[in-house]
């Protein structure tokens, strides 16, 4: 069938007719660029809602409500489950208090004790504290301190036993300051070990390895927890975790709504998107299969000397494909450039926060897109070119 010099041939006259090809690949560019333009704002703005959601861990986070009895077993078993990024056991939230204040100066801070771990999604890559004497403090305890990562604070601890007032102090090293965006309140992140230490110093126990003297020292083993801090591995996660709570009869407040009301929002778009893709498409494939029925007719000349000349059905339809392809690819690049300077242009527009779109398409979605034109515009030209088979060699010896 000699399909290169069928190519050649079909170009050489897609070139000829440099007018109508023109119009046939402007008639496609004016499908194909609205079309990259809804599915760019589709995906930019879903895709950055998303993203924003995803990188705010109270989001994931799953906050139980009242007070539970729950023991140290039961928080590690939440921790293994895989929809659990990270799980910690939480001491009485009115013994996880502290005083901070720095030993030169008079000036102290009260602030909420919150445990943590290795995988804290709060801390944002901040070192982990261990220990009695190590910690991290939230951005907004640590302006009013003045104090910086490296610096030395007391953390002050009171308790009323017998009608009298009594309380310890332990030095604390801050390993870092957390953002503002990651803790907006005054807090100090400990271990879960400096958390029961002030718990059960002011139940009144004794707390030994800080010197602290108390009733009997408290037996791990028999200790439960009131509530604990937890965050879902991803958004989808959260809504297992609910039910998981709720099935348990446990209330657990959680941010779901709000990620479906994201997820809903997604659905919809693309229910739009596709309702109109198909719309489009279907216009597109008609305009092709009849701009290649009308090719057709018009080129019954020549294409019934090439069928003279010893082309068969098959090479007379590779023509009139190869022709519609030359339009196909020529339509998606210049409906990609229209793309990329409509992104450009929105994003400019909409855009505040550093790395998120208003509009944006991955390299995989031109692809995608090029594949699709090229497959309908194959099939619209086979569909419509097909008339070829009843061209006869006789129509073209007048012609030669």
């Amino acid at each position: 069938m000699r399909p290169l010099l069928i190519a050649s041939l079909a170009w050489q006259d897609y070139r000829s007719d440099a007018r109508l090809s023109a119009c046939s690949v402007l008639a496609l560019v004016a499908v194909i660029a609205p079309l990259l333009v809804l599915f760019g704002l589709k995906f930019g703005l879903v895709g950055s809602l998303t993203e924003r959601l995803q990188r705010d861990p109270g989001v994931r986070e799953i906050i139980p409500l009242g007070g539970g009895r729950f023991d140290a077993a039961f928080i590690a078993n939440l921790a293994t489950r895989e929809e659990v990024a990270f799980a910690i056991a939480r001491t009485r939230q009115i013994a996880a208090t502290a005083e901070l204040r720095l030993p030169a100066q008079g000036r102290a801070v009260t602030v909420e004790m919150l445990p943590t771990a290795d995988g804290d999604p709060l801390l944002q890559g901040a070192p982990v504290p261990t220990g009695l004497q190590q910690a991290v403090l939230s951005f907004t305890a640590a302006e009013k301190l003045g104090v910086k990562a490296g610096d030395s604070l007391l953390a002050s601890f009171s308790r009323q036993q017998a009608g009298q007032l009594q309380w310890r102090q332990s030095e604390l090293q801050v390993l870092a300051v957390l953002p503002l965006a990651a803790f907006e309140r005054d807090g100090l992140f400990a271990s879960l070990t400096l958390l029961e230490a002030a718990e059960d110093y002011r139940d009144g126990r004794a707390v030994p390895a800080l010197d602290w003297a108390g009733e009997r020292e408290a037996n791990a083993t028999q200790r439960v927890y009131p509530a604990f801090r937890l965050y879902a591995r991803s958004l989808n996660d959260v809504e297992p975790l609910r039910q998981y709570f709720a099935e348990r009869k446990w209330l657990v407040s959680t941010q779901a709504a709000q990620i479906a009301q994201v997820q809903s929002l997604s659905r919809n778009l693309d229910l739009v998107f596709w309702i109109i893709a198909a719309l489009a498409v279907v216009g597109a494939t008609a305009a092709i299969g009849a701009g290649a029925v009308a090719a057709v007719e018009r080129k019954q000349r020549e294409l019934a000397v090439l069928r003279l000349l010893g082309f068969g059905t098959g090479a007379l339809l590779l023509f009139v494909v190869l022709q519609a392809l030359y339009s196909g690819v020529f339509a998606a690049a210049l409906g990609g450039l229209l793309y990329a300077l409509a992104e450009l242009g929105l994003n400019r527009m909409f855009t505040q926060v550093p790395g998120e779109y208003a509009s944006h398409l991955l390299p995989l979605h031109y692809l995608v897109a090029l594949l699709a034109v090229l497959s309908a515009s194959t099939l619209a030209a086979a569909l419509g070119g097909w008339r070829v088979a009843r061209i006869d060699a006789c129509e073209g010896i007048r012609d030669v």
